[in-house]
């Protein structure tokens, strides 16, 4: 195994226990200024993870031990690091569970070398953009909900919320419409900085994750509406 102090290159963790793919992706990425440290074993990984400076994780769902869920389960109790997933045959359960569970985007294993990198280079590319920066803006506040945009800090009646990179960018983006609709594919373009199938329903997950964390009901949200057939609005009166 090789971390992340190794020479230049941008640091990023790969845990798969198949050691041919691991090494695959790695002669890809380091020609393209990228240093990769690989890990075959979960609590390996999840160890590595958490006291290495990456950039971003790429995580395969199914190993032996503990598999890909239950490492970003505990992972995300300590850190935001961006987690591209790996998902055999792209099946749609895991696809969601690892939304659900904090994962900031997917692949399957079927992957093409040039979409992965896309994918790495959006998910890295959302982390820098809320990361705390030392100039600061004015909160964007509605009723008890406090959002700063520099230091990503988000409280609702004064109590810190924890959110994802993801979940956070789509919040941001809501607050600042003002009460517009944004539809699925102007949030996804948002986060993402990149086009996604309109249909692809991935941000339905994350609204939802974001919901449970405003302490809304799913059935009658008051913070984040659906628009059937449109999208979703933030609604400051709901904060009332």
């Amino acid at each position: 195994m090789n971390g992340p102090d190794s020479p230049q290159g941008r640091p990023l963790l790969v845990v798969d226990d198949d050691r041919k793919l691991c090494a695959l992706i790695r002669d890809y990425l380091e020609p393209l200024g990228w240093k990769v440290t690989m890990c075959h074993h979960g609590a390996e990984g999840l160890e590595e993870a958490k006291i290495g400076d990456y950039e971003a994780v790429i995580l395969d769902v199914m190993m032996p031990g503990m598999d890909g869920f239950e490492l970003l389960r505990e992972l995300r109790k300590s850190s935001n690091v961006p987690v591209l997933m790996l998902t055999a045959m792209g099946d749609e359960a895991d696809r969601i569970v690892g939304l659900e569970l904090g994962a900031d985007d997917y692949l399957p294993k079927t992957f093409s070398s040039r979409e992965l990198l896309a994918r790495l280079r959006a998910v890295t590319r959302r982390a820098v953009l809320t990361t705390p920066k030392e100039d600061s803006f004015d909160d964007i506040v509605a009723g008890p909900l406090r959002v700063n945009e520099a230091t990503h800090v988000v409280t609702l009646r004064d109590t810190p919320l924890d959110l994802t990179t993801l979940e956070f960018s789509i919040l941001l983006s809501l607050m600042k419409a003002k009460g517009r609709v944004k539809s699925r594919e102007d949030l996804l373009e948002d986060v993402s900085e990149r086009r996604f199938d309109i249909f692809d329903r991935s941000i339905d997950v994350h609204i939802s994750q974001l919901r449970k964390k405003l302490g809304d009901d799913a059935k009658k949200p008051r913070f984040i509406l659906t628009v059937r057939g449109v999208g979703y609005r933030f609604d400051e009166g709901g904060l009332a």
